[in-house]
């Protein structure tokens, strides 16, 4: 009776789930009428509404025009910015400086520990710091836009542009780009090759047969600012660029700065020439009576003998985002009455777009992508997981696993700096570049929750696909970071315990490193990553390993003060302390990015959540900030909030006409808000490990119709 009863049970479950899964989706979404119904219009030389074409490892980045006509006078929104995954540059070291010249020791837990900071003097340190900080920086490659006279011989300016039109085609990856100079109208068609690094136009005017329209391409020299919008102009003579071959219909353009060279070839149909009219300047000049030009340009560091022309990009990119927007998960609201619906499914849609061409790549990306340098284009590790988790739980965890490859690639660095600092396994850099060499920052050096995302990323991994390959795929890189992480907390003898720091800046970077120690979602995180370990472990038919069993057994608990969870142990005027009330609310994170374990209280967790609500100063945060919100409302059962946190009236809470979450006049893009907003979703949809509900973050109150499919619940 008692097996009777079991079956009977699990075929209950079982058709309850076959319920539940039609509940979900009685009939397929149509995919097409959900992508193109976002399909993107701009009316105006709006320097905030720049769009772009790309395929994860290269981007192109236009203005109404449909090309770089004008990126002076898109300096200060979204640039017009052309970047590569491989287009990197350092200046030439004149002064010989060494790394170590940027560590300072610190005595930490009766230890000497170095860390790589932005030292104020002595002065040659401070230098030093500077130079490995800024070097190397991600390149702009070039600007490709038109040339336009207008009748008296002058060149055309922004104003003298009217009549815009312009339009991305999310379902195709095509932006038409129609508008009239003098009353003339031009068209231009632009599209991005999906493997190439190739942007290709279908310019159509009258004015190219009047010879008042031509192309140009003009190489930018690098800033070595925090920024680079890519119009910078100046310093002709310190780079060199020239023809190097020039046919009937091909030409390649060598450009050299310093010790790195790269080449823009191009091909065009009809009969054109380019000329070298100024330093950096390369001008395609159509000839004839044709009013269409076609032209490709290939970014490339080796000369290549093909270059795909205008239909074979168009078509490649037609065919590429078909089965990008037809793969992995889709999440549709029409039908909802809610007015947040429509706006919400429009940030979803541009989000997934952007991320695709920006986020997509190799390595991990910079925050603001392929579009221009932040942080003079290097990556920052903590926020590769707000970059990257979606792609996983929107069912193309292949995107994401592009850019895990790169641990490996950089493991032996990684290692190195645990090593220095007398730690076991791998310490993963915080601010770092394509070699895996660490900057030099006051804050970065000291955090540690760009740790266990490796780990995170592995366990997303082996969810879509629970194989031996994927467990020895990443088995080296999930033990070696759990190494560190066994390693790096301090036992207190007195107290039988081990603590987070001191050492250590937490996700909220408002604290002293020398004085800080037990970060609550810190806790939270090494506790889960440990776990993790341990069950890869078992999987791979490892037994447990002891050191980790030892600080799962005394970690410190989660730091409490007053019914609620503190930012960490060491400050315990958390809440009332108006400097600490800034930044991002991490301590949400301890339920929301991470899972659910034994060690939190969702009681003390539900009244943490209510205070940082009500007391926050929200309007100093950042973009995966208001994500997290609603992830951690979502797992407290409280889905109104959830949609609330999406849509706080706050300026970094800002998307953009083009779908980009703009923060401020510096940082007008910030993709980690797009990626977290991915994430959310994916998971106030299909949930996580343990739910029982559906649609679990949205509100129940007959506003909201939510459909989705492929999506992937988060652990």
């Amino acid at each position: 009776m008692n097996n009777l009863k079991k079956i009977a049970l699990l075929l209950n479950g079982c058709l309850g789930l076959v319920l539940n899964t039609h509940a979900q989706t009685p009939q397929r979404i149509n995919r097409q009428a959900l992508v193109q119904r976002h399909n993107v219009e701009v009316k105006a030389m709006d320097s905030l509404a720049s769009l772009s074409v790309g395929n994860g490892k290269f981007a192109f980045t236009v203005d109404a025009t449909g090309m770089q006509t004008f990126p002076e006078h898109y300096h200060k929104g979204v640039p017009l910015g052309t970047q590569s995954e491989w287009g990197w540059h350092s200046f030439i070291d004149t002064a010989g400086y060494k790394f170590n010249e940027t560590l300072r020791t610190y005595q930490l837990n009766g230890r000497s520990v170095t860390y790589s900071v932005q030292i104020n003097n002595p002065q040659r340190n401070k230098d030093a710091a500077n130079w490995f900080r800024q070097n190397v920086h991600r390149l702009q490659l070039g600007n490709v836009g038109l040339l336009l006279t207008k009748k008296n011989g002058s060149l055309a300016t922004p104003a003298d542009i009217h009549n815009i039109d312009q339009k991305l085609n999310l379902w195709t990856g095509e932006i038409s780009s129609w508008f009239t100079l003098e009353g003339v109208p031009v068209k231009v068609i632009t599209v991005g090759h999906q493997q190439q690094d190739v942007v290709s136009f279908n310019i159509q005017s009258p004015l190219l047969a009047q010879g008042r329209l031509k192309v140009r391409l003009r190489y930018p020299f690098p800033t070595n600012e925090w920024g680079d919008m890519g119009d910078n102009y100046k310093n002709p003579g310190k780079h060199t660029s020239g023809i190097v071959k020039n046919g009937a219909q091909q030409a390649v353009i060598k450009h050299q700065l310093d010790t790195n060279n790269y080449f823009t070839q191009l091909i065009w149909s009809g009969t054109a020439s380019v000329k070298n009219t100024t330093a950096h300047e390369f001008v395609l000049s159509p000839k004839g009576n044709s009013n269409q030009l076609q032209v490709s340009y290939l970014f490339t560091l080796k000369r290549q003998a093909a270059v795909p022309a205008f239909t074979a990009v168009q078509i490649n990119s037609m065919q590429s985002w078909k089965a990008f927007w037809q793969s992995g998960g889709a999440v549709d609201f029409s039908g909802s009455t809610n007015p947040k619906a429509k706006e919400l499914e429009r940030r979803i849609i541009l989000s997934q777009y952007l991320t695709k061409i920006q986020c997509a790549g190799s390595y991990p990306p910079q925050e603001t992508g392929l579009t221009y340098n932040s942080w003079y284009g290097k990556p920052h590790l903590e926020m590769h997981w707000w970059h990257g988790i979606h792609f996983a739980l929107w069912g193309r965890p292949e995107l994401l696993e592009k850019s895990m490859q790169w641990y490996t690639k950089v493991y032996n660095n990684a290692k190195a700096i645990a090593k220095r600092q007398g730690y076991e396994g791998v310490r993963w850099q915080k601010m770092t570049d394509p070699e895996g060499n660490e900057s030099p920052s006051s804050v970065g050096a000291f955090l540690i929750w760009q740790q266990p995302h490796i780990v995170y990323f592995a366990e997303l991994a082996y969810r879509a696909h629970p194989t031996a390959k994927t467990l020895n795929n990443y088995k080296k890189l999930v033990l070696a970071t759990a190494d560190f992480m066994a390693s790096y907390p301090f036992y207190e003898k007195d107290k039988d315990r081990y603590i987070l720091g001191k050492g250590l800046i937490p996700a909220q970077e408002r604290y002293n490193p020398e004085e800080t120690f037990n970060p609550t979602y810190e806790l939270q995180y090494s506790y889960w990553t440990l776990t993790t370990a341990q069950q890869w472990r078992k999987r791979l038919g490892m037994a447990p390993d002891e050191k980790y069993a030892d600080v799962l057994a005394k970690l410190s608990a989660l730091p409490q003060a007053n019914g609620v969870y503190l930012a960490a142990e060491s400050v315990p005027d958390s809440y009332t302390n108006p400097k600490f009330e800034t930044d991002h609310p991490s301590v949400l994170g301890s339920l929301g990015m991470v899972p659910y374990n034994k060690r939190l209280d969702m009681g003390v967790m539900k009244k943490t959540f209510d205070l940082v609500w009500n007391t926050w100063d929200w309007k100093d945060t950042w973009g995966w900030d208001f994500p997290m919100v609603a992830m951690s409302a979502a797992r407290l059962g409280d889905p109104q909030k959830a949609i609330d946190g999406l849509f706080m009236p706050i300026k970094t809470n800002t998307y953009l006409v083009n779908g980009h979450n703009y923060q401020d006049d510096r940082l007008t893009i910030y993709l980690p808000g797009n990626g977290g907003l991915l994430a959310a979703v994916a998971m106030m949809c299909a949930g996580w490990d343990g739910n029982t509900k559906y649609n679990p973050g949205f509100p129940k109150d007959g506003t909201w119709k939510v459909r989705w499919e492929g999506l992937k619940p988060m652990p």
